[in-house]
């Protein structure tokens, strides 16, 4: 093993940089302290014990690691990467696009979570609104939900017709074939959670001031119509699964094992490799014996409250 150089300062300086992002992982993961305790008890029950904390880290950490390369991999080559997450609502989707996210350069890899069309958007061809989004060279775009409101929200919840259904139908396969052919390396995920699973998120979020933001009254409506979104589920599956694109379904009840096992196989998608990095040293800062620093009035600074 090489011999340690590093002064004791430098030593002490990265302990408490790696200790200060293995906080925020862990920030991540908790709960709110107000959360009903009673439905922690439920929720444990319901639950048998998950990965240990610090193998879910230490997996998620060198998966963390490999998205870093894929990152460059994509901005080297100038490669274009859309990956789709759909599935119910509380599946965990918002989770893993915040692990895979976390340490990655928003410039190079972006999230999109569409609003409700507006009315101008709703007399446009469907697929005009995503259009905008998709990446260009050297980018990752992440759908959270995606084109495939129209087989599942909007059609369950009654805001598009069966003809307008059936044209997404009809249109989606080679909308996304187009994209493919087009340059667009396209991954679909679906979360699928159970009926019980779902039921315990919302009531976790009733109870969680820190989570109530999430619930919509579409959520809530979700929940009683559960066996629709099953149907607009197969039929979504069976008609848009096409080999240039096809579905891969994620198992979520288990959270971070969900998460974990979603960037893996993200990471197998997609062949990316080592590439070249320029060296990168610290230049001398440069003194100005004749500058002298002025002293600011003390208004301008944020209150040490803490």
């Amino acid at each position: 093993m090489a011999e340690d150089h590093t002064p004791e300062f430098g030593k002490d300086w990265l302990a408490a940089e790696l200790a200060d992002t293995l906080d925020e992982d862990f920030e991540l993961e908790l709960s709110e302290p107000a959360l009903s305790m009673e439905i922690r008890k439920i929720y444990r029950r319901a639950h048998p014990p998950s990965l240990e904390r610090h193998d879910y880290f230490q997996k998620l950490l060198y998966l963390q690691s490999e998205l870093i390369k894929l990152q460059d991999w994509v901005e080297h080559t100038g490669e274009k990467v859309v990956v789709v997450f759909e599935g119910r609502d509380s599946a965990g989707k918002g989770g893993v696009i915040k692990r895979i996210t976390q340490r990655l350069n928003p410039r190079v890899c972006r999230v999109v979570a569409l609003p409700a069309p507006s009315e101008r958007e709703k007399s446009q061809w469907y697929f005009q609104r995503y259009v905008p989004h998709l990446p260009a060279g050297g980018e990752i775009v992440l759908f959270d939900r995606s084109w495939y409101n129209r087989s599942g929200v909007e059609r369950v919840m009654g805001f598009a017709n069966e003809d307008q259904v059936e044209q997404f139908f009809n249109d989606v396969p080679e909308f996304e074939r187009m994209l493919v052919r087009s340059g667009i390396r396209l991954v679909k995920y679906w979360f699928s959670i159970t009926d019980e699973e779902q039921q315990m998120r919302f009531q976790m979020r009733i109870h969680d001031p820190m989570k109530q933001w999430k619930l919509s009254p579409m959520d809530l409506e979700s929940r009683v119509r559960w066996e629709d979104y099953t149907k607009a589920k197969e039929e979504t599956f069976a008609r848009t699964n096409i080999p240039e694109a096809p579905w891969y379904i994620v198992e979520g009840n288990d959270k971070k094992r969900a998460r974990l096992n979603c960037i893996d196989h993200l990471l197998s998608q997609i062949p990316y490799e080592p590439v070249p990095q320029e060296e990168v040293t610290l230049p001398d800062r440069v003194h100005n014996t004749e500058y002298e620093r002025a002293v600011l009035p003390p208004e301008l600074y944020v209150p040490k409250k803490y």
